[in-house]
């Protein structure tokens, strides 16, 4: 099985009035989900996995959505693991049996 090297669990909390911010979250979580990248939406954060350097510029993507989107700011909350030598647990390896 190929493991992926990296996976980050991000959630932006853009600084918009309280409204917007699902909407902002939305296309953040669905630029997440164009990726390409094995992906998770959780209730609090998405976690993705691959590559380490991608995951980080895809971590700044996020943080330029919200403004593009109106936010004046962003606070984010990652998780990151990595291991470059024997890769990391998958997504799916971490929750499938809790989905069954």
């Amino acid at each position: 099985m190929n493991q992926p090297k990296a996976s980050l669990a991000i959630q932006v909390l853009p600084q918009v009035p309280r409204e917007q911010i699902i909407p902002v979250v939305d296309k953040v979580i669905a630029y997440l989900k164009g990726t390409g990248l094995p992906t998770f939406v959780g209730p609090f954060e998405t976690t993705v996995e691959g590559d380490f350097d991608r995951l980080f510029d895809i971590a700044k993507e996020c943080h330029l959505i919200c403004v593009r989107e109106g936010a004046s700011g962003v606070s984010t909350y990652m998780k990151v693991a990595y291991n470059p030598g024997e890769g990391v647990w998958s997504i799916d390896h971490k929750v499938a049996k809790h989905h069954t």
